[in-house]
């Protein structure tokens, strides 16, 4: 599967569903989303600790809203929280 040789971690999706949207007012927009279901996951073996992905050590970039503003994770910021019973 062609991807992005440096990317650790990819989704290979099959396009399922393409709808134009439309404003409030019912009219369409020249504006498409596009669906898909994901057929295949590709990780780095680096980034499985005991078959889990660790999310931290991948040190994602996240977008935080505004002009430019950006957040990254990392291991200090983990907690756990269980789902209860």
């Amino acid at each position: 599967m062609p991807h992005v040789a440096e990317s650790p971690v990819t989704l290979e999706c099959r396009v399922t569903q393409v709808l134009q949207l439309a404003g409030a007012d019912g009219q369409k927009v020249d504006t498409w989303m596009v669906f898909g279901e994901v057929v295949g996951v590709h990780i780095a073996q680096h980034l499985l600790k005991d078959g889990i992905y660790d999310t931290a050590a991948a040190e994602p970039v996240m977008r935080g809203g505004g002009p430019a503003d950006y957040f990254t994770v990392d291991g200090s910021q983990k907690f756990q929280m269980y789902r209860p019973g």
